[in-house]
């Protein structure tokens, strides 16, 4: 009996040792993968943090700011927050889940093809600095456009128009569509989905491209948004290394990264993650769209484009922003070189007023001058940091210099797009500033 004590007593002593030891694996190894961790090894107040994060996401819901949203928050590779609030919609019938999948909109910029661009300058197949023109061989027949070079365009410093309607192309003047563009169903020559009974002709990519080519440039040489770049950067991509872009991000990133759902067009596969739905279209599908890219650019692209269509988990997103903010490392592998990377991620015309690295948003130039109201993203964070955001509600941010991730997902244009509240409340700073503000107040109270 004696014996049978002690070693059953000795069986819980090692599961003992080996679950302090487990907890204790704080610190993680740069290059190694993302893991959850104890927000108490950190001296964090988590009450107080749950109280605040609910406070405001209780009033965004209140205020229809979101159905609902989901928060992760990394600290040196370890996960220390992953929490869900509300709904898929106002009915509350599907509470938001850890795992549930968000169309991320313009976050597919810095994920998509710019990940894409960085290997191929490690690899000396494109060139910052010579004109964009000497890939993208329409631009040579374009004055305003020959001399406009590939890191202008990244910086958003190039002068190109923000964005072009293309769906005003598809469309009659009684809003119907125009059968030599949109058929109800697929043939040889309608083979790319854009929705359930829509399909665009295999060659529409041509003649946006060709309106882009063809588009206005602006002589003032400052800092504009634009995504239109971002609609021929997956061609482009093709073209150089001869691989379909999808096809690519995923043999070159995304399935080496172990992001397991992120992709392109989640309602083809077969995923048990529930897909939140995006927005009740009135003006392109009539109905409500789930699974299927929100904008109508980037679906008309079948889906699969550079300025949006990227679907995804905050786990996904949260291991391709920990890979950037190690500096192209992770779990022992380098898919972007250091070089690389930290050129990315500078302000490249700061004398301009413009706060952009290459792809990726950058604070407010002076941003920790500001207060919460005026600041972007939270004035807290460190110059170094970067990221995006996306118009479905989704943001995505990295701060190497802090060794923080923060990722906030919702549906934001549940159920228009009209609904900006999100932005009024500044919901994602003042969520993203309570941990920054956590972190501070535990090294004060450290010995």
């Amino acid at each position: 009996m004696n014996k049978i004590f002690f070693i059953l007593f000795g069986l819980f002593s090692l599961i003992l040792v080996a679950q302090e030891e487990k907890n204790n694996q704080l610190f993680l190894p740069i290059g190694s993968s993302l893991q959850e961790s104890n927000k108490a090894k950190y001296a964090l107040d988590s009450v107080q943090i749950y109280k605040e994060v609910d406070s405001i996401i209780t009033n965004g819901i209140k205020n229809k700011a979101f159905p609902g949203a989901q928060m992760l928050v990394a600290k040196e590779g370890n996960i220390i927050f992953h929490n869900t609030y509300g709904f898929h919609t106002y009915d509350s019938i599907q509470p938001v889940a850890l795992n549930d999948i968000y169309d991320l909109a313009s976050v597919t910029k810095i994920l998509g093809p710019l990940p894409a661009i960085m290997k191929l300058v490690d690899e000396g197949k494109l060139n910052l600095d010579v004109p964009f023109s000497t890939y993208w061989k329409p631009w040579r027949r374009q004055k305003d456009k020959a001399n406009i070079t590939l890191r202008e365009i990244l910086a958003h410093q190039a002068g190109l128009q923000p964005y072009i309607v293309f769906l005003s192309e598809t469309l009659k003047n009684n809003g119907r569509f125009k059968k030599r563009f949109i058929r109800k169903k697929s043939n040889n020559k309608f083979k790319n989905q854009a929705f359930e009974g829509i399909y665009v002709k295999n060659r529409f990519h041509r003649k946006m491209y060709r309106i882009i080519n063809r588009s206005e440039v602006s002589a003032d040489k400052k800092y504009k948004y634009s995504g239109l770049s971002f609609l021929i950067f997956p061609e482009l991509i093709s073209q150089i290394t001869g691989i379909p872009y999808a096809e690519y991000m995923d043999q070159e990133f995304y399935k080496p990264l172990g992001m397991k759902t992120f992709g392109f067009l989640p309602s083809t596969k077969d995923f048990s993650n529930k897909i939140v739905p995006t927005e009740e279209d009135t003006i392109f599908r009539h109905t409500l769209t789930q699974g299927w890219v929100h904008d109508e650019n980037a679906s008309l692209l079948g889906g699969v484009s550079g300025n949006a269509g990227l679907f995804g988990t905050a786990n996904d997103l949260a291991i391709i922003m920990q890979m950037f903010a190690q500096k192209g490392l992770y779990a022992g592998k380098q898919y972007i070189s250091k070089k690389t990377i930290e050129e990315f991620i500078q302000v490249q015309y700061p004398e301009n007023d413009n706060r952009r690295g290459l792809g990726f948003d950058k604070p407010y130039l002076n941003n920790d001058q500001f207060t919460l109201a005026n600041a972007y993203p939270a004035p807290e964070v460190s110059a170094t940091s970067f990221g995006h955001s996306g118009f479905t509600g989704t943001f995505v941010w990295a701060d190497p210099e802090n060794q923080l991730i923060y990722i906030f997902l919702s549906n934001r244009v549940y159920p228009t797009r009209e609904n900006r509240n999100i932005y009024d409340l500044n919901i994602r700073p003042a969520i993203q500033q309570i941990f920054y503000q956590a972190f501070d107040k535990s090294k004060q109270h450290k010995p």
